[in-house]
């Protein structure tokens, strides 16, 4: 087991306060933080601190996979870490973005290098060849957009509006509320002549400001509209994000998000656990590369309510949110009060990173090696490693492999 150095990503939607805070440094920081990678992601690979000496995390793989990820992930997954753990701190929602299936992602990846993109251009889509399932599990309250919604709920929210500019849309889904319908006004409002979609944003918002003066049952949702409007001005996803689910997360709760979901994460921090890719196909609400044709090609239009994950028990200290992914699970630590003293056994036999996000612990293994984490504090524990314990008073959190199968790549969302 060794200490990690992770790298920080520094989008203008993050925080200066939330990551620089998690690690201990100066708040606010120089610029916006938005994401701290810890894994093996070329893109940004941790570093793990080895008898004093940094050394990258990927190139510690690649050296002896069946050491770091043991013989049967390195089988599964071509000697490559197949999850990646971040933590998530956004002040300004997200791009209305979906992640590819398997099939999807291969098939892209071809299409894009057979079209002579580099793989490093902003405009590329697929960086890798792999999907990219996802779990956020909140730290503080969390605001998403996730999946569409019920499209009855949709037809009452833009009804709501009283706009009569956007009676002609509405008829698509009012008259067809199923998945069909609710492809058939994603897709007409995503791809508006720019002059039409001017002319029905303005019309759309004044409505909405003139409802919440009335005090609208949707006032949530118009409140939304407004702030979005606000801040991506003539951008179709304005509109768009109101036939989404608004899901508000207490810390300790979760959202488990699939191949074809449209989803946009407003504001808030969690943490984040990933398939080990970067492909995203985004449709609105970002100045970055928008794909629209793309994003519809990838998007699962089975609209209803998001299950919003607890976690399962197991044991007295540990929570474990279960998902469909095969690369990766997460877990939740709790020790602290008079159950602090107690020691909590972690598997062997898998590779692990494990994240201090509240006060600190200690970990052990059977050789007696032992290391501390501070909050904001991570290690690195390969499958090699045996008899490893945690204890302390405080909060960690735990990612490894799945025990699901893993995916069957030609299996994409309808």
């Amino acid at each position: 087991m060794e200490l990690m150095r992770n790298r920080i990503r520094p989008y203008a939607w993050g925080s200066r306060t939330a990551i620089a805070e998690l690690l201990g440094e100066p708040v606010p920081s120089p610029h916006p933080q938005a994401e701290l990678w810890l894994g093996a992601h070329p893109g940004d690979p941790s570093e793990v601190v080895v008898h004093g000496v940094p050394e990258r995390l990927d190139e510690r793989i690649a050296a002896d996979p069946d050491a770091q990820l043991g013989p049967d992930v390195t089988a599964r997954y071509g000697g490559r870490l197949p999850f990646l753990l971040k933590v998530l701190a956004a002040d300004q929602p997200l791009s209305l973005q979906a992640h590819p299936s398997l099939d999807q992602a291969d098939k892209g990846f071809d299409a894009e290098d057979a079209a002579g993109i580099p793989v490093n251009h902003p405009n590329r889509n697929y960086k890798d060849r792999f999907h990219k399932p996802e779990l956020i599990c909140a730290l503080t309250e969390f605001h998403a957009l996730c999946g569409f919604r019920d499209p009855q709920r949709t037809v009452d929210v833009l009804a709501g509006l009283k706009a009569p500019e956007l009676d002609h849309y509405l008829a698509l889904l009012s008259g067809q509320p199923d998945a069909h319908g609710v492809r058939a006004l994603f897709s007409t409002l995503m791809t508006l002549p720019q002059t039409a979609l001017n002319t029905l944003l303005e019309a759309v918002l004044a409505a909405a400001a003139a409802r919440l003066g009335e005090g609208s049952e949707h006032a949530g949702d118009y409140r939304l509209l407004l702030e979005l409007g606000e801040r991506y001005e003539g951008d179709s996803g304005v509109i768009a994000a109101l036939m989404l689910n608004r899901v508000v997360l207490d810390p300790g709760q979760a959202l488990y998000l699939p191949a074809g979901n449209l989803h946009a994460y407003l504001q808030g921090v969690g943490v984040e656990l990933m398939a080990n890719s970067d492909n995203v196909l985004r449709g609105g609400l970002t100045p970055k590369h928008v794909d629209v044709p793309e994003l519809m090609r990838v998007l699962d239009f089975t609209a209803g309510d998001r299950e919003v994950l607890e976690g399962d028990a197991d044991g007295p200290h540990e929570v474990v949110y279960r998902t469909g992914a095969a690369e990766f699970e997460l877990s939740r630590i709790e020790l602290a009060g008079p159950d602090a003293g107690d020691i909590v056994p972690l598997p062997a036999g898998l590779p692990q990173v494990v994240l201090c996000t509240e006060g600190s612990v200690e970990l052990a293994d059977a050789a007696g090696d032992r290391l501390v984490l501070q909050r904001g504090q991570s290690a690195w524990i390969p499958a090699s490693d045996t008899g490893i314990g945690v204890w302390g008073d405080g909060t960690v959190y735990r990612a490894t492999v799945g025990s699901a199968e893993p995916v069957d790549p030609t299996d994409s969302p309808s």
